[in-house]
């Protein structure tokens, strides 16, 4: 998408801050940033950038050591300017690093604190390892693909990750930063992926 296309894009004007991870994160970032978002990676320092990530595209970046305090506080001052927080770690990880959502609630009430991971933020599996396959195994999805009696074949992790996953995160945190503009209070979009793969299995 060219410069020119996103910065007359829909979400102009909105800036959204996307901690640094992998697959469904970086993927919501990338459809805001594409539709005129101004969207700040914060990364690890040393991490070397792969030119042909495609997910990466559309954004600035930060190198911030949040094991440190004063990478923590200089993150917390980018947060406290944005309208909202992409974050797609393990629960609890961003709250141990004082960067939870009621710290940076707090801090900008009018903050969109968008959050993924794959079992949700509390229940028995919440803090299990997890992949696109499960996700879709749990929900029923996987028993879609294939042809009826035999085993299913297992897609590649578009179902789970990208359009559970990170696509309804992006569909969340828009829905967010409009109620937001209308009532001047953020909120906390809490996206799982195995809501999000039972949600596609709807119309089957």
């Amino acid at each position: 998408m060219s410069a020119a296309a996103v910065s007359s894009g829909a979400l102009a004007g909105l800036k959204i801050i996307e901690m640094e991870g992998i697959g469904p994160g970086p993927f919501a970032g990338m459809m805001l940033a594409d539709h005129g978002a101004e969207v700040i990676r914060i990364a690890r320092p040393g991490v070397r950038i792969d030119p042909s990530d495609v997910l990466a595209r559309s954004r600035s970046r930060v190198e911030l050591d949040l094991k440190s305090e004063e990478g923590r506080a200089a993150a917390r001052a980018l947060i406290r300017d944005a309208d909202g927080l992409i974050e797609g770690y393990r629960p609890g990880v961003m709250e141990r690093l004082g960067l939870g959502p009621e710290v940076l609630l707090a801090d900008n009430p009018k903050l969109v604190y968008g959050r993924m991971t794959g079992w949700g933020q509390e229940g028995p599996l919440a803090h299990a390892a997890g992949h696109d396959i499960n996700y879709i195994a749990i929900t029923g999805a996987l028993n879609a693909f294939g042809r009826r009696g035999e085993k299913p074949t297992p897609p590649i992790n578009m179902v789970g990750d990208f359009g559970g996953g990170g696509m309804l995160l992006a569909f969340g945190m828009v829905v967010g930063l409009l109620k937001a503009q209308r009532t001047g209070r953020g909120d906390v979009i809490d996206c799982a992926m195995t809501d999000g793969s039972s949600l596609l299995m709807s119309m089957i």
